[in-house]
């Protein structure tokens, strides 16, 4: 999952307005960041198999980033960082943990069983990546179901659309990309990667909040 990972950070943006949509587009993405700066380091394991269907990816030892403890470790230390730091209200620290969590119930979906329910194991997963189509529809439906949410909140508050719908059309170029473009076989390029995508996502999340008011 991708894009998908991004309707957390949009819900949580529509219930909770006071956090900035970059704090929460990092938040919901910080367990990857975590694991692409792990896979660098090579603390986890990675590699790519290309006659699996829909993802290619074999995560084979993933412990610190995606155990469901360190999903929860994860939440509470990017919540309590990001609301001490932006001087946050609790509620809008609170909704940044949320989106954290997001990922990992969101990965529960779609990854094969390799999430650790403990630090070890059992590895849980539902597999949504071996029905390629399913998934991206999957995906796409709870970004767009998001999205409505994040609309109807701008409106209310007489905001304009050019920036959401420029962040959406990153969003749905950066889903297109991967389906065209096979994995390279290489840990350090994939964790460096998708570090580089995610803190990108993130720049234009924080170009798109401008509080533009409507005409």
């Amino acid at each position: 999952m991708f894009v998908g990972h991004y309707a957390g950070a949009l819900v949580a943006k529509a219930i909770e307005p006071r956090a900035p949509l970059w704090s929460y587009v990092l938040a919901c993405q910080a367990v990857d960041i975590a694991w692409g700066g792990l896979i660098i380091a090579g603390v986890e394991k990675v590699s790519v198999d290309h006659s699996l269907p829909g993802s290619a990816l074999v995560l084979s030892h993933m412990p610190y980033s995606h155990s469901l403890p360190a999903a929860v470790l994860w939440s509470v230390g990017v919540a309590t960082v990001l609301a001490w730091l932006l001087k946050l209200p609790r509620r809008a620290g609170l909704f940044i943990g949320l989106a954290v969590l997001s990922h990992w119930l969101l990965d529960f979906l779609v990854h094969r069983p390799d999430l650790p329910l403990l630090w070890t194991g059992p590895k849980v997963g539902l597999g949504l990546w071996n029905h390629a189509v399913l998934e991206q529809a999957v995906e796409m439906g709870l970004l767009a179901m998001a999205a409505a949410s994040w609309a109807w909140r701008r409106g209310r508050e007489g905001l304009g659309w050019g920036g959401p719908v420029v962040f959406l059309g990153v969003l749905l170029v950066l889903q297109v990309v991967p389906l065209l473009t096979p994995l390279a076989d290489d840990p350090v390029g994939l964790g460096s990667s998708a570090i580089a995508t995610y803190l990108a996502v993130g720049l234009v999340a924080f170009l798109a909040e401008f509080r533009t008011r409507k005409d």
